[in-house]
């Protein structure tokens, strides 16, 4: 079968190639699935140059989410899933024409949601509906977010919206706010402009902000614990500058703030089944209903698999870069 595969870690763009791989077997508890559209996400890309949690056995390929089609079971599962399309994340080898996963991970998809969104239904945005829901946050709060333009950032915030939870959504550049806009994210402030704190502070009219989640570390650790209110809580999702937080102690002690890490494999992990179903299932609804918009920023063969990269990287992209077998 065809796939992007890589015999070295190391930069994506030069050490991924099309090459042929045997067409694995489904063993117990697993499917085949036949793959139609698999995303390219920033860990697949780490991955690939050998810095990520998980170091693949070489060679590998790459991927790790996809929507696609059963096209074979194994042990133990009901042969009435082939045929059917379903989307997954957590798998190895996405980027083929072919992989393996786990008959209890997969998620069926509606027809109302087209391959694009469906291909990249999971990993993201079921990040951002945990995060979302470890906020505990009611409709009429307020919350705020750095990087909000991140694919992460923007699916919080339509799903927040879509609860009746108001978002700071905070960005780098000016453009983010543009780019936020066409996706009908509103509250956008960027932080170029030296009075940002202000018109944060007008968008809320004076409401306390009940949490706030940060995704750079640094200073602007110091920047979101700034914004909250009273008793408010500051997520750390990740550390886009790699630098430890930096926060006031006086932040921290008069407005009696909590401060505490999120990771979601982690969070998924221990969560009760009934509320992943449920988080799921407003994910697909979100989807299907257009409240939730995933869009794809461009579809390449995996034999462009380099072009693929480059573009996954570009600055202001507004969607996930798509590979197709």
């Amino acid at each position: 079968m065809r796939s992007a595969i890589h015999d070295v870690f190391g930069d994506p763009a030069e050490v991924l190639a099309l090459a042929d791989s045997p067409i694995p077997e489904p063993g117990p508890g697993k499917v085949r699935v036949r793959t139609l559209l698999s995303p390219i996400h920033n860990h697949d890309l780490w991955t690939v140059r050998g810095n990520y949690g998980y170091k693949p056995a070489l060679p590998a390929i790459g991927g790790s989410e996809a929507v696609g089609i059963v096209d074979a079971v194994g042990e133990g599962v009901d042969a009435a899933l082939v045929g059917q399309r379903f989307a997954v994340a957590g798998v190895h080898g996405s980027w083929a024409e072919f992989f393996i996963a786990s008959a209890a991970g997969l998620v069926p998809v509606p027809d109302a949601i087209p391959d694009e969104a469906a291909a990249q239904l999971i990993a993201m945005p079921f990040s951002a509906i945990t995060l979302l829901e470890t906020l505990g946050v009611e409709a009429g709060d307020w919350v705020a977010q750095n990087t909000a333009n991140g694919a992460v950032g923007k699916t919080l915030a339509m799903l927040a919206k879509a609860r009746g939870v108001n978002v700071i959504n905070l960005v780098r550049r000016d453009a983010g706010v543009a780019e936020l806009a066409e996706l009908g994210i509103d509250n956008a402030v960027s932080t170029a402009n030296a009075d940002w704190k202000k018109t944060v502070a007008e968008l809320t009219g004076g409401a306390p902000i009940k949490a706030a989640v940060d995704s750079i570390g640094g200073t602007a650790s110091g920047d979101m614990a700034d914004l909250l209110g009273e008793n408010g809580l500051l997520v750390s999702f990740g550390s886009m500058t790699g630098e430890p937080m930096q926060i006031s102690s006086g932040a921290v002690i008069f407005k009696q703030l909590t401060v505490k890490g999120f990771w979601g494999s982690t969070v998924s992990a221990n969560m009760a089944p009934d509320l992943r179903r449920k988080l799921i299932g407003e994910l697909l609804t979100q989807v299907a209903t257009g409240k939730l918009k995933l869009p794809a920023d461009g579809v390449y063969g995996l034999d462009q698999v380099a072009d693929a990269v480059k573009a996954s990287l570009t600055p202001g992209k507004t969607g996930k870069v798509l590979l197709r077998p």
